[in-house]
């Protein structure tokens, strides 16, 4: 596995497990959507991220909740750019990343200061966005879903025959080869095997279970289970804010399986647990640790 990645000219290191919180510029996410009315409340939640120990700030102006309203790309960008260039202006040595499919947002936010696209198409929905991602250099988030937004967030694709991890594997590696093709650095992929979408919870479940296969190919393996549907099925916590230590114990188990980065609402919980989780990995290993 690798221990770096590489994005827009820095090198992040992942020989310990990475935050990426989540900063959601939009009225409808589904478990804290609205809360942010502004600019100001953007920066002020990255700032406490950044306290409880969040690596990356990922920036999202579309829900991907199920029965989310598509939103069009001047919208998009009026939600997210500005969260963008204040984030880049207070926090200058802070990687940011946004969260799109659409390769104009991309542009903008590229040129706003971001370092990663986080694209839950793994580029599939729009053309230009592997062109757009490596002329800008950037560190690429390459997820593994199907269908338009609003199905990749339904079951309207969750159709698996066999084991589900054969299937993302097959169709990720189609979405890392596109991305190679287009002239992204191998460096500067990442891939997601894509938790909660197009996936029923037991497909997420064996998809997190086999994740060393992912992990074997040798790109950083990032996963976004916080506060997600199957989390909470198997807690039996119903309200998605409430899903924190449910959230915790699948990033744990995404940490011992190899995903090294991993996005979260909840960076406090997080952090510390998987603090421990790498002592552990260390000692094992005969690593010293401080």
């Amino acid at each position: 596995m690798t221990s770096t990645w590489r994005v827009r000219g820095r090198t992040l290191s992942i020989e310990r497990p990475l935050v990426m919180g989540i900063i959601n510029a939009t009225p409808d996410s589904f478990s804290d959507g609205g809360t942010l009315r502004g600019v100001d409340d953007a920066v002020a939640r990255a700032e406490a991220m950044l306290t409880e120990g969040a690596d990356i700030l990922d920036v999202g102006g579309e829900s991907t909740r199920p029965n989310a309203d598509r939103v069009d790309v001047e919208e998009e960008m009026r939600r997210a750019v500005p969260v963008v260039s204040a984030l880049a202006r207070r926090f200058p040595d802070v990687p940011l990343s946004i969260d799109s499919v659409k390769s104009d947002v991309a542009r903008a936010a590229i040129d706003a200061g971001v370092h990663i696209v986080n694209d839950v198409s793994g580029l599939r929905l729009d053309r230009a966005m592997a062109r757009a991602c490596a002329d800008g250099d950037v560190g690429v988030v390459l997820m593994h879903s199907r269908g338009s937004v609003q199905e990749m967030a339904s079951y309207a694709r969750a159709e698996y025959d066999g084991d589900p991890m054969d299937a993302v594997l097959e169709e990720l590696r189609e979405r890392v080869d596109d991305a190679l093709a287009h002239g992204i650095d191998a460096r500067s992929i990442a891939v997601d095997p894509g938790i909660g979408f197009s996936k029923r919870s037991e497909h997420s479940l064996r998809v997190l279970a086999a994740l060393e296969r992912l992990a074997a190919w040798g790109y950083p393996v990032v996963v976004g289970a916080s506060r997600k549907r199957f989390v909470g099925e198997l807690s039996g916590v119903r309200e998605a804010s409430a899903r924190v230590f449910g959230s915790v114990g699948a990033a744990i188990a995404a940490f011992e399986r190899g995903a090294r980065i991993f996005r979260v609402h909840d960076v406090a919980a997080t952090r510390q647990a998987l603090n421990v989780a790498d002592a552990v990995r260390r000692a094992s290993a005969g690593v010293e640790v401080r």
